[in-house]
């Protein structure tokens, strides 16, 4: 399966030992497009995480593999990302949009009053 979509969040890359040697995972969030957008972790295994792809913001086209399996009458499903290709972003590690501080800008409690909720 495939999927472009927005890299929202990079996890904490997750490491270890098992009996086959060492093993390192990353898992990211993801936000789709369109009138609905849904957000969907992925998780990329081993030599497959390149930290220059996985910066946030980035517009990743994402080829994947969905695996459910059972454990103790319960269904988990995992979804394993096996490609990453760039499609837009900042691949520089620097963040997209940079935001001055300044003191003349409203703070939080000022910003809440004009929300609509």
């Amino acid at each position: 399966m495939n999927i472009k979509s927005k890299l929202i969040k990079v996890l904490p890359l997750q490491s270890g030992t098992g009996k086959n040697g060492e093993w390192k995972k990353q898992d990211i969030i993801v936000e789709t497009e369109g009138q609905y957008p849904k957000k969907i972790c992925i998780s990329i295994w081993g030599d497959k995480i390149d930290d220059t792809v996985l910066q946030e913001g980035n517009m990743l086209d994402i080829s994947f593999d969905i695996e459910s399996r059972e454990y103790n009458g319960k269904w988990y499903t995992n979804i394993k990302a096996w490609k990453i290709i760039l499609v837009s972003g900042n691949t520089t590690g620097e963040t997209i949009t940079e935001i001055e501080t300044d003191t003349d800008l409203p703070g939080f409690d000022e910003l809440d009053k004009d929300l609509p909720f």
